[in-house]
Parts: C-alpha cells; sequence; structure tokens
C-alpha cells in the first residue's frame, strides 16, 4: 500500500472584509490560488499527516485541491478567532484515521471540541487509534478583520 501524504498548514490573515482577510489566510497556508473541495473527515489507509506546508509543485492557478478546512473569521476589536484540526489514526499497519475540524472564540474552546468530538467517534468504532494530535492558529481582531484557518491538503488535480 502507498504511503500517502496529507499535509497540514496554517494561515492568519488581515484585511478591509472577512473574505479578504481568509483569502490572505489561505495564501499564508500555501493554498491560496487554487479552487478548494473540501472532505469529510477520513483518512485513508496509508496515510502519514505531516505537519508542513503543502508541496504543490507542479500544479497550476485554479487546479482544485482537496482539503478538509477549518476556519474562523472576527471583525470586531479584541474578538479571537480560532481554527484547529485533530486528528486520531489506527496504532496498526492500516493507519486509517479520522479528522476533525473546529472553530471558535478561544484556543481552550477550539481544543475541547476537537479532544470531545473524537472521544465520541471512537466509541463506536471497532477500531484502536492512538493519541489524538491537533494543529491550532489563532489571531485577535486589533482594526482590521481577520481569519484563522488550518488546512489538511490531501491532492491537487487539474482542470
Amino acid at each position: 500500500m502507498p504511503l500517502r501524504e496529507i499535509r497540514i498548514s496554517t494561515g492568519v490573515g488581515a484585511a478591509t472584509t472577512e473574505l479578504a482577510a481568509f483569502d490572505a489566510a489561505l495564501y499564508e497556508a500555501g493554498i491560496g490560488d487554487y479552487n478548494l473541495l473540501t472532505l469529510s473527515s477520513v483518512i485513508p489507509p496509508g496515510a502519514e499527516v505531516l505537519q508542513k506546508q503543502p508541496d504543490l509543485s507542479g500544479v497550476e492557478w485554479g487546479d482544485r485541491l482537496y482539503v478538509v478546512l477549518a476556519e474562523q473569521r472576527a471583525s470586531v476589536i479584541g474578538e479571537e478567532a480560532w481554527a484547529g484540526i485533530g486528528w486520531i489514526q489506527e496504532t496498526g499497519g492500516r493507519r486509517r484515521g479520522l479528522f476533525v475540524e473546529h472553530h471558535g472564540s478561544s484556543e481552550d474552546e477550539v481544543e475541547g471540541l476537537i479532544q470531545a468530538s473524537l472521544a465520541s467517534m471512537q466509541e463506536y468504532r471497532p477500531e484502536r487509534f492512538g493519541p489524538v494530535q491537533s494543529v491550532l492558529r489563532g489571531a485577535r481582531c486589533t482594526g482590521l478583520p481577520v481569519s484563522a484557518l488550518v488546512a489538511a491538503t490531501y491532492e491537487a488535480q487539474p482542470w
């Protein structure tokens, strides 16, 4: 079974509108020039989850990019925007797993949601999973709207 890489990257952006802040966060995460197709949260067999920028060499502007995405925006001064992705993988050889994506107004809130979701999702599955891993990113609005995001990038496809 070939090893698949799923890369986790993060971004924060600030701009004159929430949408432009989201675009800036996508750009910082290395996925700003692609058409994102969001996936449900299943990690396929044989995957290795890496915390690093996606390798999009050979990918063209506007290509399809398959991602699991967590994103939050804030536009009131003092408000925080937090996003996070958590995951578990089988401890055995197949390495199948699950992602969860959450967003909120504090780091503690998002981490708590990740932990609770993955604990619950394991209860009705027979597989044995390793410990919860997670990546979170946050930003505080100090004037301009902000966006924080975490993306798990699977693969790209041309049109």
